[in-house]
């Protein structure tokens, strides 16, 4: 296991890592930049994401066939990690959730049509999209066995009856993958649609609002009443539904911790800056034990996160499903992006607190990192079913 990037992932990192500092980190701290809900106005956008096709640092993850980078999975991690140093790198080159996994998925399951249709849209930044799954309780959550949305079959058409929320992006999405319930079998119950975003039948509810910024076309609440989806737009076989959501959210689970190893290190950074200029009581903050201590956790916690990313990624790479790995890199990236943020406020102090650096805009973005894509306590009940079965073999090095 060689944790040294190659000469190519090495001239691939520094790319992403000029593009993100260079043309999009001046924007994170100019106020106008920002529309209503806290991320980056569409019209700017939309100029960044120009330059980013022009500069060889658009949609890192997809083959270059498909107007990508063709990156591996640990090319990925270096790279994610780079471009969320700044707070709209990973949207300026389309590779923010939910469109990152969403395209990750159609390239992986969906047939060449449904990648043409479905897909190429969302590679070339033409639409944008949205994976339909959770629903207000009773019904799924963490567990998709209690899914209650319906999809059933009249001839060569599905008719979907049912609500979703907190559906990520849905605001602007054009394409849709929903999950719905096709027969009561535990397993091979549910099964995955594509849908546009102009077909009758379905409705925006509401957009909910959250504690923090959101991504855009926010979080919201939907209503299926009668939408009806061609058999051709159904993604992989009758029952492949939970099969297709993991397919999803094993990878997605994993570029989220890549983001946000960028946000906790731009958050030390930050707090770096600030300690060592700050004096107080006759020396540099940096030179107390106390302000040592506190950043010599969080850089070790940093680097802990880091190396469960690229383990994860170096099995996904090699055909892993990595699941335990891709559970503990969660975990461990979701608290350390919290605890990167609330201490850079801590030693910042007020101005930390303030909205004169992007300290508060990570603190309340980093709160969810704990619930998205399975809660903490879910993960490590997972691993710990893992340990129960695996027991001295849980640990291993490939």
């Amino acid at each position: 296991m060689d944790f040294a990037l190659s000469p190519e992932l090495r001239r691939a990192r520094d790319r992403f890592r000029a593009f993100a500092r260079e043309q999009v980190l001046p924007y994170d701290t100019t106020p106008e930049s920002f529309d209503e809900h806290d991320n980056i106005r569409e019209d700017l956008l939309q100029d960044l994401r120009a330059k980013a096709k022009e500069a060889g640092v658009w949609a890192p993850q997809m083959p270059v066939a498909r107007g990508g980078q063709g990156l591996p999975v640990t090319g990925m991690a270096a790279c994610y990690e780079e471009l969320n140093y700044s707070l709209f790198g990973p949207v300026v080159c389309n590779c923010a959730a939910p469109d990152d996994g969403n395209m990750i998925l159609l390239e992986k399951v969906a047939t060449e049509a449904q990648k043409e249709r479905w897909l190429q849209p969302i590679v070339e930044g033409r639409v944008r999209s949205a994976f339909a799954m959770t629903e207000p309780h009773p019904g799924a959550g963490s567990d998709p066995s209690m899914m209650l949305t319906t999809a059933t079959r009249h001839g060569d058409r599905w008719i979907v009856e049912g609500r979703k929320w907190f559906i990520t992006g849905a605001g602007i999405a054009r394409h849709f993958i929903l999950v719905a319930k096709t027969s009561d079998d535990p397993r091979k119950g549910l099964t995955a649609f594509l849908f546009d975003a102009g077909q009758p039948g379905w409705r925006i509810v509401r957009r909910i609002p959250i504690m923090g910024p959101e991504e855009h076309g926010g979080h919201c609440e939907l209503e299926f009443d009668g939408l009806e989806i061609a058999d051709e737009n159904r993604l992989m076989a009758v029952g492949d539904g939970l099969k297709a959501t993991q397919i999803r959210l094993g990878t997605a689970r994993l570029t989220h911790c890549m983001r946000w190893l960028g946000l906790a290190r731009r958050a030390l950074d930050i707090a770096g800056d600030y300690v060592a200029e700050r004096h107080a009581q006759g020396g540099r903050l940096a030179e107390r034990e106390s302000v040592q201590m506190k950043l010599g956790h969080c850089a070790m916690q940093l680097e802990i996160g880091r190396l469960l990313v690229m383990k994860a990624a170096w099995l996904l790479d090699r055909g892993d499903y990595a699941r335990k790995e891709i559970s503990m890199a969660k975990v461990q990236v979701a608290d350390t992006l919290h605890l990167c943020a609330d201490t850079a406020i801590q030693l910042c102090g007020a101005r930390g607190y303030s909205k004169d650096t992007v300290l508060e805009w990570i603190y309340r973005y980093a709160r969810q990192a704990r619930l998205v894509d399975g809660a903490t306590e879910v993960h490590q009940q997972v691993l710990a079913r893992h340990f129960m079965d695996e027991r001295g073999e849980f640990w291993r090095w490939g």
